[in-house]
């Protein structure tokens, strides 16, 4: 049995922002997201957040997330008065306490894994993560015999120069068995040059204690300024764009393209330069996805193409090509074989099969049936300066060019509407519609003065 404690009540003032440290975003999640999905394997008892800084603003970002538990810091004096926070809410608890930093969004499920069952096979009254760098500097060094028993932990800034040389250092990821550590706690001093209560002190009062090395120096990466932020997330991409390489996707250009790991990506692929892939997005095979396109919280069929092009919150059905320069948004759903071509904007709008929107147009608020063509500059005027309107237009039907169809507005079957035309009225089945003024032609139309023809104007 384990319950997870994760430490997120401080502000990150490095950061610079007024927003607290832990709701920082990489990847589309929050840094407290990805620790907090790092455990879920785990299948800890309980899952503890110990908040300070914007606390209900914390909580209020993470309610979606169900079983979590919060703990409020209301003084920020280290890791050890953090820990301090579970007394009372742990009393009779006989199990493992497995503790994390907010702010260390890179951990892997298997590296915690490892942690957890080191700790309970070797029946430790505590277990570190530790990890051998090249350059320790600003971490607390951990200092171990030969079977990895824990002897001393000693924070950077107290160091002396003959332990600096030490280069295995703390991650500040620990398991304990909590019984051991609530006896600790209440005892713990602040005889340090930070005047805080660590952690690390409750570490040396119980034994034996192991430390257990990451294969990865990369997943303890912490994040304390926006530098580091950019950094995890190129590690971050570089795990993603890997995994997805070796499943058989081609991406053409790894560092001009960005893939959240919420993305779902098939075999046979590929994604051109400068394309952004977002969300809850699944793409299917045979796909061509850019250059230059983004695509979020989005579903694409088998052998979509997507060019120069932006897809949200929409759908897009099997052999359908999309842009260049396109734009769909606002659940839209295009069906079989269509084309969305350059300088199209559709917005909460369902196209049937083979239905063609070819260029310059806006659709708002409409459904067209099957093999539907809509001509060059053909608009819906879906909105009314209060309300939005729908659109109807029935399978087979044609719009000529510079068309408006001004909502409320159904179009039956097999209609054609002629170009220029401004549709204010239903339209039945096998129809044709010339809304639009009687040409006039006017001979002779300059205004003769003075013994020259001057045009007007002029």
């Amino acid at each position: 049995m384990v319950v997870v404690a994760i430490l997120a009540a401080g502000r990150g003032t490095r950061m610079k922002s007024v927003m607290p440290k832990v709701l920082h975003t990489l990847g589309g999640k929050s840094l407290l997201e990805r620790v907090i999905d790092s455990v879920k394997p785990l299948s800890p008892s309980r899952q503890m957040v110990i908040v300070g800084y914007q606390a209900q603003s914390v909580q209020t970002a993470m309610e979606s997330i169900p079983g979590l538990e919060f703990v409020e810091q209301t003084e920020q004096l280290g890791t050890g008065h953090a820990i301090q926070q579970l007394l009372p809410h742990l009393q009779d608890y006989q199990g493992d306490l497995l503790i994390l930093n907010g702010d260390v969004p890179l951990l892997s499920s298997q590296t915690l894994s490892n942690l957890l069952q080191t700790h309970q096979e070797k029946q430790n009254a505590a277990t570190i993560l530790t990890a051998q760098l090249s350059d320790p500097q600003g971490y607390g060094r951990v200092f171990c015999n030969s079977e990895n028993v824990v002897q001393e932990i000693v924070e950077d800034k107290d160091c002396t120069a003959a332990q600096k040389q030490n280069c295995r250092i703390n991650a500040g990821v620990y398991c304990f068995r909590w019984q051991d550590l609530a006896e600790i706690l209440p005892s713990l001093q602040t005889n340090n040059a930070q005047k805080e209560y660590y952690l690390t002190d409750a570490v040396t009062q119980v034994t034996p204690v192991m430390a257990v090395d990451v294969e990865n120096c990369q997943e303890i990466l912490g994040i304390n300024n926006r530098m580091q932020l950019a950094g995890a997330y190129e590690i971050l991409q570089n795990r993603i764009k890997e995994k997805w390489m070796m499943a058989g996707v081609t991406i053409v250009d790894p560092t001009s393209t960005t893939i959240d790991d919420t993305v779902e990506l098939q075999s046979d692929i590929i994604i051109e330069p400068q394309t952004h892939l977002r969300g809850n997005t699944l793409i299917k095979s045979g796909c061509r996805i850019g250059p230059g396109s983004l695509i979020e919280n989005s579903y694409i069929g088998e052998n979509v193409t997507v060019q120069y092009s932006i897809v949200t919150d929409s759908s897009v059905i099997s052999t359908s090509r999309i842009g260049p320069y396109a734009h769909l948004r606002g659940h839209v759903e295009v069906g079989q074989g269509c084309r969305i071509g350059n300088f199209v904007e559709l917005k909460n709008t369902q196209l049937g099969d083979r239905t063609n929107v070819a260029h310059l147009s806006y659709l708002g608020d409409t459904t067209a049936g099957t093999q539907v063509n809509v001509g060059a500059g053909t608009i819906t005027a879906n909105y009314d300066g209060v309300k939005k309107h729908k659109t109807i237009i029935g399978d087979r039907t044609k719009t000529g060019s510079n068309s408006v169809l001004v909502a409320p507005i159904t179009v039956g079957d097999d209609v054609y509407i002629a170009a220029g035309s401004t549709v204010t009225e239903d339209v039945p089945d096998d129809s044709l519609v010339i809304a639009r003024a009687r040409q006039v032609v006017k001979p002779e139309w300059r205004v003769k003065k003075e013994g020259r023809s001057e045009g007007i104007g002029e």
